[in-house]
């Protein structure tokens, strides 16, 4: 009871001080509000455009470390080959962009937006447009289920992705805040994804590969020549580093293709288009 008339009283007390004694700052209030408001947005999904934006930021960032292998041909090739593999999939109206990086390392990329990226490196140990197929494949499923986008979400700061949601664009119609973000998001091409992400993009590229016509063994294929290779190769160290080993997927793919993908009829005369792209480029 004692309690209770303590409580009291210090209620009435505060009552019948003046609101001036408290010294609200309601502009500080107000910056708390816009906060909450923007921590809000920031939860939201990035939209279409601004994942297309951001892709080509990091896009542009990566080829400033490795720009394009000055073989229109084969650039060519490698994206009608990506391209059809790209209409086979629930997002075909995405401006999906392939290249070829002058890089001699074995590796590939994706970006938001739907921009791929294969090494030179990993072109030239290839020997079949179904094993091209299905290394395109795997970096287009990282586009479909936003692998990379939702990865860059994930460890950006709140407050960069508020303005990513509420900061006009410029003259030029870009968004500065996602130019800090594809800044950021390149970054995350040194770490790699989360191994289940990788899992998740072997399993959907091969169905994506079988769907548009190539033989679906050609992502396990590449996955043999990589474990082939001397492990101490240099030019496989990105690769090492930011995927799983090249065993551990093909044991995985072959638990999931054991059954079902035997049946598949493949489209005729890949054999000689691709030497006819690429054999003359070949190490």
């Amino acid at each position: 009871m004692k309690t209770k008339l303590t409580v009291l009283a210090f209620v009435l007390s505060c009552a019948m001080v003046p609101a001036s004694a408290f010294d609200f700052n309601f502009g500080d209030i107000g910056k708390a509000i816009e906060t909450l408001s923007k921590v809000k947005d920031a939860t939201t999904d990035i939209t279409e455009p601004q994942e297309i934006e951001l892709g080509a930021g990091i896009a542009s960032n990566l080829l400033g470390a490795a720009p394009l292998w000055k073989k229109p041909g084969v650039q060519r090739y490698v994206n009608e080959v990506g391209l059809w593999l790209a209409l086979q999939t629930e997002r075909p109206e995405l401006p999906w962009h392939f290249g070829v990086l002058d890089d001699s390392n074995i590796n590939a990329f994706a970006t938001p937006g739907g921009n791929i990226f294969i090494t030179r490196g990993l072109l030239q140990r290839m020997n079949s447009e179904s094993e091209l197929a299905g290394v395109l494949a795997h970096e287009i499923s990282h586009v479909l289920r936003k692998h990379h986008l939702e990865a860059i979400k994930k460890g950006a700061r709140t407050s960069l992705l508020a303005d990513v949601a509420t900061q006009a664009v410029d003259s030029k119609g870009r968004n500065p805040a996602i130019a800090k973000l594809a800044g950021a998001g390149t970054e995350l091409f040194a770490r790699g994804l989360d191994k289940e992400d990788e899992f998740e993009a072997d399993r959907m590229g091969v169905v994506i590969a079988a769907r548009a016509g190539y033989d679906p063994y050609g992502l396990p294929a590449v996955l043999q020549i990589l474990e082939s290779i001397n492990p101490q190769d240099s030019d496989l160290a990105l690769m090492f580093k930011t995927h799983p080993t090249p065993a551990d997927r093909l044991n995985l793919l072959d638990s999931l293709m054991s059954n079902g993908f035997d049946g598949y009829d493949t489209r005729p005369n890949l054999e000689a288009r691709f030497k006819a792209a690429i054999g003359a480029v070949k190490k």
